[in-house]
């Protein structure tokens, strides 16, 4: 029992996937970065890659910056030849992970003199936003520490949260904080921010224009996230999603790589808690690095995924669960939700996009552009774009 595809494809056409310009870079483990033929060598050539995804797909209209790795002379430049290529500019991220200065933390050090060298760093970041029209300021951070008594915990949050808040006050009345949590890495022993609580926390001090980033993959195994997302949501303090997907860690591979059902349920949850459109306020992102396959057709296979999990979800016929759930139909209001996921949308998805002028099939249209062997052929020398670069 399901909802008709029609019933359903205006909201699909409402959906769109913020994608990164370092997944277009080389990228790695821990151990080595891997390079490739035709990686981009400037924003610039990140930005026309990512176009070739919104291109095939029609999901894609955005690109997340990184900062300093995106640094160029000209951000009119190159919102210029983002709307040239038919996409524009989107979050801005930051980066307090990659200096020297930040080993022992940066938002939470216990030096004055790294913290604001921190918080310079996210002034410099609003100021691109002004530049770009941007949004969201996005906050990951490594903070943390390896040891027990290597610093006061108590004492970091306090200076995190003054740190936040200087920041706070510099953005402006349209524009947003966003704060990412991981649960371990590369702090081992504690995470300035681990979880959704303590996120959920922070940017609860700082007022309406502070809001928490999930990362699917920035969980411990077992985790529902699904019940996160609910929790958010009701909260009204889910800003956006980073999708990934994570066998054991943070492996940030393609979206729904692991588990698929996962990710229907998690969007589930977005589509039943009023985050999903155009005016929801929850912005979907990507925040991947394909390490062994190529950047283009990663990012493609991860917006359809998505896009495929979406119209999975949008099919649950929600008066029949809730009338199953309030009559206390176990088996039958579980019944309802797995209709829906083991639902095959993609002959439906593929005529679809064919009634709107896209291909039916991407990944193929995709392979047979040239557009691949194109940029292998023309991006020979200079320094490829990659982790720190």
């Amino acid at each position: 029992m399901t909802r008709a595809f029609t019933e359903i494809a205006d909201l699909l056409a409402q959906q769109a996937i913020e994608l990164p310009s370092w997944a277009f870079g080389n990228s790695g483990t821990r151990f080595k970065v891997f390079g490739q033929a035709g990686v981009p060598r400037d924003p610039f050539e990140k930005v026309s890659d990512a176009a070739q995804v919104h291109k095939v797909t029609g999901l894609a209209p955005t690109v997340a910056l990184h900062i300093p790795w995106d640094l160029v002379d000209s951000y009119s430049d190159l919102a210029k030849h983002a709307e040239d290529n038919g996409v524009a500019l989107g979050t801005i991220n930051s980066n307090t992970f990659q200096d020297d200065a930040y080993k022992l933390g940066s938002l939470a050090h216990s030096d004055a003199a790294v913290r604001q060298k921190a918080i310079d760093h996210h002034f410099r970041c609003i100021d691109v936003m002004n530049e770009t029209g941007s949004r969201d300021l996005k906050i990951w951070l490594a903070d943390g520490t390896n040891y027990p008594g290597q610093d006061d915990l108590r004492g970091r949050q306090d200076r995190l949260a003054e740190s936040l808040a200087t920041i706070y006050e510099r953005i402006g009345e349209h524009q947003r904080l966003v704060l990412e949590y991981k649960f371990f890495e590369p702090a081992f022993y504690h995470t300035d921010v681990p979880d959704w609580g303590t996120s959920f926390a922070q940017v609860s001090a700082l007022g309406e224009r502070a809001v928490v980033c999930l990362d699917t993959g920035h969980h411990a195994p077992g985790t529902n996230i699904e019940f996160i997302v609910m929790q958010l949501l009701r909260l009204g303090k889910l800003g956006s999603f980073d999708f990934n997907s994570r066998f054991y860690a943070d492996d940030d591979l393609i979206v729904g790589a692991a588990d698929p059902f996962q990710l229907f349920r998690i969007i589930f949850e977005v589509v039943r808690g009023g985050g999903y459109g155009a005016d929801s306020g929850v912005a979907f992102m990507l925040d991947q690095c394909h390490n062994i396959e190529k950047k283009i057709p990663g990012q493609i296979r991860s917006v359809l995924n998505v896009q495929e999990m979406t119209a999975r979800a949008l099919l649950v016929d929600t008066d029949a669960l809730a009338a199953a759930q309030q009559a206390g139909e176990v088996l039958g209001a579980n019944g309802i939700l797995m209709d829906a996921f083991y639902t095959d949308v993609r002959p439906a998805l593929a005529e679809w996009r064919a009634s709107r002028g896209l291909p039916a099939d991407p990944m193929s249209a995709y392979a047979a552009s040239g557009y691949q062997e194109k940029i292998e052929a023309e991006r020979v020398g200079g320094t490829q774009a990659g982790w720190g670069a």
